[in-house]
C-alpha cells in the first residue's frame, strides 16, 4: 500500500514538471510529447490511488520544495542543463534531450551513437584519462617542488603524498558516481516493473508517443511499443533508454569502478616520481620531464583512437597542456621557494 501512495505522489509530481516541459517545448514537438505524457501521468496517479483503495491517507497533493526548485530551475536554464535529474523524477522522454535538438539527421544520430559510447564506454576510455589525471597533477606537484628547490627525500615524500591523496580522491568520487547511477537504475526499473505488470497498455502508450517525438508514425509507433511490452525484461531496457535517457549498459561494480580509478591514477601519478627514487637529482629532473611528456604525447595518440581525431595534433595538444600546467607550477614553486629561504 505505501508503494502505491508512493508511486500517486511521484505520477503527480511528474505531472507538475511534464506541464512545465511542455510549456517551455511548445514551440517546437517535444512540447505536444510533454503535454500527452503530462495526461498519462494524471491518469497513472488515479489507478495507483484507485488501487490502494484507502482513504484515510492525505490524497491532498502538495509538491515537495525538491520538485517547486526543479520547475523553478527549468523555467530559468532550460532542461538541457538539469537532464541528470530528471531521471529520479521519473520523467520520460529524456532520450529526446540526449540526442539533442528535435531536427536530426541520420549523421548526427551515428555521430552521437559513437559520442554515447566513448562517454559510457570502454575500460580503455576510463584507464587513459585516470593515468592522463594523475600524471599531469603529481608532475605539476613534482615540478612544484623542484621549482621550490625542495630537498630530494621532501619532494619524494610530497609526491607520494600526491599520488595517494588523488588516488583516493579519484576512487571515491568514482564509487559515489557510479553507485548513484545504479541505486538511480534500479529504483526506476523497480517502478517500470511495477507499472508494466499493472498496466501495459499505458507503458506502451507512452512509449510510442516518444517515438512519435523522434518522427516515426503513429502507427509504426504503436506497434513497435506494443511489441516491446510484450516482452517484460526487453521493454524494461527499453523503457529505461527511451523514456528515462538511462543505459543499462552504463552500469559496473561501484567498487571495480573505484579500484580502476586509484590504479590507473596512481599508474599516471609513478611515472614523474619514479625517477627521483632511483637516480640522483639533476638527473631524475631531466628524466622526469622526458617521461611525462612521453607518456602525454602516448595518451594523445591513444585518445585519437577514441575521437578519430589526428593522432600527432592529439598527441601534441597533450604535451603542450601538460607542459604548461607544469611550466606554471614550476614557477609558482620558485617563488614560493625564494620567498621561503
Amino acid at each position: 500500500m505505501n508503494s502505491y501512495y508512493k508511486n500517486w505522489q511521484t505520477e503527480l509530481d511528474a505531472f507538475l514538471i511534464y506541464k512545465v516541459l511542455a510549456s517551455i517545448e511548445k514551440e517546437n514537438r517535444k512540447g505536444p510529447l510533454f503535454e500527452k505524457l503530462s495526461q498519462e501521468s494524471l491518469h497513472q496517479s488515479k489507478i495507483w490511488k484507485n488501487l490502494t483503495n484507502n482513504e484515510t491517507l492525505n490524497w491532498d497533493y502538495k509538491p515537495s520544495l525538491k520538485i517547486r526548485i526543479i520547475a523553478m530551475m527549468l523555467k530559468k536554464i532550460g532542461p538541457k542543463y538539469l537532464i541528470d535529474f530528471l531521471p529520479s523524477l521519473k520523467i520520460r522522454g529524456l532520450s529526446l534531450y540526449r540526442l539533442g535538438d528535435d531536427h536530426h539527421n541520420q549523421d548526427q544520430l551515428e555521430m552521437e551513437s559513437v559520442h554515447s559510447k566513448i562517454k559510457s564506454g570502454s575500460n580503455l576510455r576510463a584507464a587513459i584519462f585516470g593515468i592522463n589525471d594523475g600524471l599531469v597533477s603529481n608532475a605539476s606537484l613534482v615540478f612544484a617542488m623542484v621549482g621550490a628547490q625542495s630537498e630530494n627525500q621532501t619532494l619524494i615524500l610530497t609526491g607520494v603524498a600526491g599520488l595517494l591523496a588523488g588516488g583516493f580522491s579519484m576512487a571515491t568520487g568514482e564509487y559515489v558516481s557510479v553507485k548513484s547511477q545504479t541505486e538511480l537504475f534500479e529504483n526506476q526499473i523497480a517502478i517500470e516493473r511495477e507499472e508494466l505488470q499493472e498496466f501495459p497498455e499505458e507503458e506502451a502508450k507512452e512509449l510510442s508517443l516518444i517515438y512519435q517525438a523522434k518522427g516515426i508514425d503513429r502507427e509504426t509507433a504503436n506497434k513497435i511499443a506494443t511489441t516491446l511490452v510484450q516482452d517484460k525484461e526487453k521493454a524494461l531496457h527499453t523503457l529505461a533508454r527511451e523514456e528515462l535517457g538511462l543505459n543499462p549498459n552504463d552500469l559496473s561494480s561501484p567498487i571495480q569502478a573505484a579500484f580502476a580509478s586509484f590504479f590507473s591514477f596512481a599508474i599516471g601519478a609513478a611515472l614523474p616520481l619514479l625517477p627521483f627514487i632511483v637516480m640522483g637529482r639533476d638527473t631524475a629532473v631531466t628524466t622526469s620531464f622526458i617521461l611525462s611528456l612521453s607518456t602525454l604525447f602516448i595518451i594523445g595518440l591513444l585518445i585519437s583512437l577514441l575521437t578519430g581525431k589526428s593522432a600527432l595534433m592529439s598527441g601534441l595538444r597533450m604535451c603542450a597542456l601538460g607542459l604548461f600546467s607544469g611550466t606554471i607550477t614550476y614557477l609558482i614553486g620558485s617563488v614560493i621557494g625564494v620567498s621561503v629561504n
